[in-house]
């Protein structure tokens, strides 16, 4: 195949476009061949820095409209300035002149482009703090009609765009949601040290942050926080609290790469590691982009968390058991009272489904965990 075609097909395979047949062709080719593994990896990242590339422009020539407007009104003056005295400048000012609502849209979103486009890398904290500036002053202002919410809500959406762009994840695991609103558990390990979360599935890619965390038990309670993510209605498999039973045929869903993995197998030892209680041992395969797997037992009950950083042999890994769920969410209320509504669901919707169905059903609600 020449390199032309390799390209044309990961392309394809990117956007979707391949049959189904085909599709499963390339996935066996992938795995058997690392170069073209990396090219796929590779590509998808050069895709959506052109697709951010893209937006960036658009959003820049609608910028300039609007500056030009505003300058022919002379509600603003140009001035040549450049890098961060530009920035500043342009901040200190629009923010004394923004008198009317609708034009804070224009104005903060100037003053976000010329960041991004006149200030180097380096300057990533000046950066943040001006969209914490930003994002401080619209909490503020008075919105009049359906237009300037419509254009607030362009300039938040925006903010929340840039960040997102200029954060690079360099790891990460899986989570799964516990609570409609947008608590996720993982491990703990998945999430330590981290500056910055975004979960990603279907449904996007969300900013998260820790809510909840317990080293000693590799427990992580996560809460999406971004404005873009639309609660759920009801979440269709259950915490169990209770163990798994041994022998117990169990599943679970994924992210040890870019799209979601299933994996089936069973209980095989009521503890973990050297006996320890905490953990269960199970027969499933998995790598660290497993680690807080959700464990499903055929009723739909999530059983266990999956923690590939354990020690595994033969195929044999360890889990968490679901149990400690409970335990880590009273610790949260204890810490902040502002918790108290949650409560885990104790009933499974899927009960009874074929594998298939209930893995259609689940895997809306298992996310890819990024952290940089």
């Amino acid at each position: 195949m020449t390199d032309i075609k390799i390209l044309d097909a990961v392309e394809r395979y990117i956007r979707g476009e391949m049959n189904p047949d085909e599709r499963v062709q390339f996935e066996a080719l992938r795995k058997s061949n690392t170069e073209i593994d990396q090219l796929v990896v590779e590509h998808t990242l050069f895709l959506q820095q052109m697709n951010s590339f893209g937006k960036r422009k658009s959003f820049k020539s609608s910028l300039n409209d609007i500056h030009e407007n505003l300058a022919g009104q002379g509600k603003i003056e140009t001035m040549k300035m450049t890098g961060k005295a530009k920035v500043a400048y342009m901040w200190k000012r629009y923010k004394r002149v923004t008198a009317i609502a609708a034009s804070i849209a224009g104005i903060t979103a100037m003053a976000i482009s010329a960041m991004v486009w006149a200030v180097a890398p380096k300057a990533n904290s000046d950066y943040e703090k001006l969209v914490g500036d930003i994002k401080d002053d619209i909490k503020n202002i008075k919105v009049e009609n359906a237009q300037q919410k419509n254009a607030i809500n362009k300039v938040v959406n925006t903010l929340n765009d840039e960040k997102r762009a200029a954060i690079i994840y360099k790891s990460g695991g899986t989570g799964f949601v516990i609570d409609a609103k947008g608590y996720i558990v993982t491990n703990y390990h998945v999430i330590e040290n981290a500056n910055n979360i975004a979960v990603q599935n279907n449904r996007g890619e969300f900013i998260a942050k820790v809510v909840h965390a317990d080293k000693s038990k590799d427990l992580a309670i996560l809460k999406i926080v971004d404005d873009n993510f639309k609660p759920y209605t009801s979440i269709p498999y259950s915490i169990s609290k209770t163990s798994a039973r041994l022998a117990e045929s169990i599943f679970t869903l994924g992210y040890p790469k870019n799209d979601i993995v299933y994996g089936q197998g069973y209980l095989s030892s009521l503890t973990g590691y050297n006996g320890d209680t905490l953990s269960c041992q199970i027969q499933i395969a998995a790598n660290q982009g497993n680690s807080g797997s959700p464990i499903l037992n055929k009723n739909g009950e999530v059983v266990g968390i999956l923690n590939a950083r354990q020690k595994s042999t033969e195929g044999f890994t360890f889990a968490i058991q679901g149990k400690y769920i409970y335990k880590a969410l009273e610790d949260l209320k204890k810490s902040d009272t502002s918790y108290l509504k949650l409560k885990l669901n104790s009933k499974s919707q899927i009960s009874g489904m074929e594998r298939m169905e209930q893995v259609n059903k689940v895997e809306d609600y298992i996310y890819r965990v990024k952290v940089n």
